[in-house]
Formats: C-alpha cells, structure tokens, sequence
C-alpha cells in the first residue's frame, strides 16, 4: 500500500481526531491532500468541523462536571484557564467564536467556558458556528497553499507523500516535545 491509498483511506478518521484537539497543522496537511485529489475537501470540511465541535463540546462538559477537580490535579493548566475565564467574562460569545483561533488555548478554553456562567446552549450554538467557519478556512489554506506549491513546483509530485508524511512526523514529534516539556513546568 502507497502513501496516497493510506492518506485516501485513514485521512478523514486522522482528520477528525486531530480536530477532537488542536488539528490545525493536520487540517492545512488534509487541504493540501484535497487539493491532489486524496480526500474531498467537502468531506474533509465535514469531518473537520464535526471534529472540533465535538471535542470542544467534550472539553466544556469536562469543565462543567469535573473543572475544579480536573485543574486541582493538573495545576499546570490553571494559568491558562484563569486567563480563559478572564477573557471569557469580558466577551463570551467574540471569544467562543474566535476560541479555535486562538493556538496554544483550544483545550484550555472550552473547559474554562464550562466552568464560567456561559450557558451550555450558547455555547452549543456559538461553537457550531465557530466549527463552520474553522474548517473551511484552515482546510482551504492548506488547499491554496498545496495549488500554489504544486504550480511552482512541478518536481515535488515525485516526491510528495513523503513531504506530508515527514511534515506530520516533524509536527507529532514537536507537539510531543512542546507537551512533554509543558507538563514538566
């Protein structure tokens, strides 16, 4: 099996666990596979979207039920979620919509909603759109880029499913190492 039937076959279900998190640099790898015609980038957008809402659901709900405990054990994390609820009092609904920009607070902020006073249907609804406008925008980045890339550089079709397999291993092992090291403080 070649990289291309491996991206065909486990792209979405990658896609879709990456977006449970932070999925951004998977999704800009997915638009580029969609723009080579490994996935459909409808499909892609789906998926994505549907990903990230539900993760983020998870995390509000993780907050709402088990916040206090969760942050009593993970003490590293209340920095994050004190300056998550800080922002949050201030713009909630700016700051659910914008929360899947916001790199490094992803996880930090849906469980720092559930533990503010937002209600959960709010939430719901601002998180679904926000999903709707995540998806199409990060995959379509990842889309462009791979058109712009792949008008460029005629060379790299040799090559390519070994650049986005070596671009996803680099980006495991730095996320890996960034966490490790986070953890530790």
């Amino acid at each position: 099996m070649d990289i291309a039937a491996l991206i065909a076959q486990y792209g979405y279900a990658a896609v879709f666990l990456g977006a449970l998190f932070e999925g951004e640099s998977l999704l800009l790898l997915a638009g580029y596979a969609a723009h080579r015609g490994y996935l459909d980038f409808s499909a892609l957008v789906v998926v994505a979207g549907v990903g990230a809402a539900t993760g983020d659901q998870f995390f509000f709900w993780l907050g709402r039920r088990h916040g206090q405990a969760l942050l009593a054990r993970r003490p590293v994390w209340r920095g994050k979620v004190d300056y998550a609820l800080a922002l949050i009092q201030r713009y909630p609904s700016v700051i659910i919509l914008a929360m899947r920009f916001m790199w490094g607070l992803r996880t930090a902020l849906p469980i720092a909603i559930g533990l503010s006073g937002v209600r959960r249907w709010r939430f719901f609804w601002l998180n679904l759109v926000s999903a709707a406008l995540w998806a199409p925008l990060v995959g379509g980045a990842g889309y462009t880029f791979g058109a712009l890339l792949s008008r460029h550089l005629v060379a790299l079709h040799r090559v390519e499913h070994w650049v986005m397999l070596g671009l996803a291993l680099t980006l495991l092992i730095l996320r890996g190492y960034f966490n490790s090291r986070h953890t530790r403080s």
